[in-house]
């Protein structure tokens, strides 16, 4: 019921280190179709992570090198005004991974569940994370998309583990005839429990199941409420 990093994440990842020139960083990220590169030191240690955004600093400040008159897009230039103006010139400047990066890296450990991944996504503003180890050696990568996997995974899998997982275990007071179907993601109970409070832990542990959209609540009980009480 609980997704981790490692389940989800990419265990082949390509890096550079601190010394990989800046065409070179260019050139990695197109052949291998990925928008940011973590940057790793003799060790594995990652360090930090150069990002398409980071590389095109140079097309935006290129006013600064050509005299051509460029005026950099609004955005650029209201970034500038909030904040960060050295560090972007430092990038715009920058020949090599270790000058153009983002560092220190915001980085997760692969037994760490998805909710933390998204939560650590959504408080520094980034669409990946480097999963590394112990010592802060890289053993992967996990982004938006492949959090995303886990809405995708297949209803039979789902009902499964709803009907095996959840209602099959020895949780529940007294027999009950309570089972699970599953049609896009969406998961329907029915049937018949002994309490109510049963009935209720049923679905919420079942909304807690990864790849679960939605839960329809149809089940019954005996004892312990007024409404929905089974004949």
């Amino acid at each position: 019921m609980h997704v981790k990093v490692e389940d989800v994440m990419t265990a082949q990842v390509t890096s550079v280190n601190g010394c990989t020139p800046f065409k070179d960083v260019a050139e990695v990220m197109i052949n291998h179709e990925v928008s940011a590169v973590p940057v790793v030191d003799g060790e594995g240690h990652v360090i930090g992570v150069v990002s398409e955004a980071d590389l095109l600093r140079k097309e935006e400040f290129k006013e600064q090198y050509y005299q051509e008159g460029y005026q950099p897009p609004l955005r650029v230039r209201l970034r500038r005004r909030l904040g960060g103006r050295e560090d972007a010139r430092r990038k715009a400047t920058g020949d090599t991974a270790a000058e153009l990066m983002t560092s220190p890296a915001v980085t997760i450990r692969s037994a760490a569940s998805i909710v933390s991944a998204i939560r650590l996504m959504e408080e520094h503003g980034v669409k990946r994370l480097p999963v590394v180890d112990a010592e802060g050696r890289l053993e992967g990568i996990v982004s938006r998309q492949d959090l995303l996997k886990v809405f995708v995974r297949d209803d039979a899998e789902i009902a499964r583990e709803v009907n095996q997982d959840i209602l099959g275990r020895p949780l529940w007071e007294g027999p009950h005839d309570a089972t699970a179907t599953v049609e896009r993601g969406i998961v329907t109970l029915s049937g018949r429990m002994r309490l109510r409070r049963d009935a209720r832990l049923v679905v919420r542990l079942v909304q807690r199941v990864h790849g679960v959209v939605d839960v329809v609540d149809r089940l019954e009980w005996e004892t312990g409420g007024t409404d929905r009480k089974a004949p």
